[in-house]
């Protein structure tokens, strides 16, 4: 039996604007969410999507043929990603601390403080939802910051940073927020794709900048 009748069918990743996808909650990862950027020319899959036959298609089509960047923004997001890189054969980008989770990966690389893409998308450490958490920013024309588990959909547009019981230091990931503020231009305000579960926000899938304003003031 191959992986691909081994699958469930699933559901199609919903495209929001031009290059930008967003995947259903994905159970391996707690219902976390995945994103698509299809970028040039290295787009990029952030986070692990449902690995399902309908989730290979669509990334098969959106990649048309090129060879895309596997960013994981947490161990919370990593899913069934070494399933998905035996299928489709793209590389896997972490951050240092977290590479150890990811043994017998064939494409397996990672960065320790910043990192830059071929297409110009910046990464960032910022550790306290795991050690190797990292956020992802694309500047314009997207303008989109991948915030991983560093921020929380807590109601309608609202973003939050929450302690959990997986939480690896929780100090930390208040001081990683401080150190987020200071990283993005001042003039991009980003709109938040968080890789948590987006339920709390209500349908909507993306989150304006000032949407964790009052949380990171307190």
């Amino acid at each position: 039996m191959t992986l691909s009748q081994a699958l469930e069918s699933g559901n199609p990743p919903e495209q929001l604007s031009g290059p930008l996808w967003v995947f259903s909650p994905n159970r391996d990862c707690d219902g976390g969410t995945a994103w698509w950027l299809g970028c040039e020319p290295e787009p990029v899959l952030i986070d692990c999507p449902p690995l399902t036959t309908t989730t290979l298609e669509a990334l098969k089509q959106l990649a048309s043929g090129r060879t895309a960047l596997i960013l994981l923004t947490s161990r919370e997001g990593h899913g069934r990603v070494r399933a998905l890189q035996d299928a489709l054969g793209w590389p896997v980008l972490v951050q240092e601390q977290e590479a150890y989770l990811l043994p017998g990966l064939t494409s397996l690389d990672s960065f320790v403080d910043q990192h830059t893409t071929a297409a110009g998308l910046r990464l960032l450490w910022t550790p306290g939802p795991t050690p190797g958490s990292c956020v992802v920013f694309a500047p314009d024309p997207w303008n989109v910051l991948f915030c991983g588990r560093l921020l929380i959909p807590v109601a309608f547009v609202q973003l939050a940073p929450l302690p959990n019981r997986r939480t690896f230091y929780w100090p930390r990931q208040l001081r990683s927020l401080q150190k987020l503020r200071q990283w993005i231009p001042s003039d991009s305000r980003p709109a938040l794709a968080s890789g948590a579960p987006l339920g709390a926000l209500r349908g909507e899938k993306l989150a304006p900048w000032d949407a964790w304003k009052l949380q990171v003031n307190q």
